[in-house]
Order: C-alpha cells, then sequence, then structure tokens
C-alpha cells in the first residue's frame, strides 16, 4: 500500500476499496458458513478475514486524519 500525503483524501486500499472490501468479508462469512468446510480452510478464511478487517481499519484511521479538524 502505498503512504499519502494530506491531499490524498481516502486513499483505495490495496485491495480497491471499502466495496470491494465488503463484498471479499461477506464472501468469506458465506463460506465459513458452508457445512462441509475443513478446518485448514476456515483457517485461511479467518487469517484473510483478520488482514481485510485490519487494512479496513488503516484506511478508516487515514481518511480521519485526512478530514478536516480530524484528530491524528
Amino acid at each position: 500500500m502505498s503512504a499519502g500525503g494530506p491531499g490524498r483524501e481516502a486513499q483505495e486500499p490495496a485491495g480497491g476499496g471499502f466495496a470491494e472490501l465488503t463484498a471479499r468479508l461477506n464472501a468469506i462469512a458465506d463460506e465459513l458458513r458452508a457445512e462441509d468446510l475443513g478446518d485448514e480452510r476456515a483457517e485461511e478464511l479467518a487469517r484473510e478475514a483478520a488482514e481485510l478487517v485490519g487494512e479496513a481499519g488503516n484506511e478508516i484511521e487515514r481518511a480521519l486524519r485526512a478530514e478536516p479538524g480530524g484528530d491524528g
């Protein structure tokens, strides 16, 4: 992910954007609900979801800092 300066508001995450992050997280949730899901695949999905949530959190913090009067 590239670092942005103060003039770059609400940068898109490396994966494409909040809509894409949300869509992927929803797809992961759907797959985790599958009855035939193996432990190894569930672990992979949980790891990916954690990374995506972390990425989304970073993007939110970045967007808040870019807001006028935002606390950094």
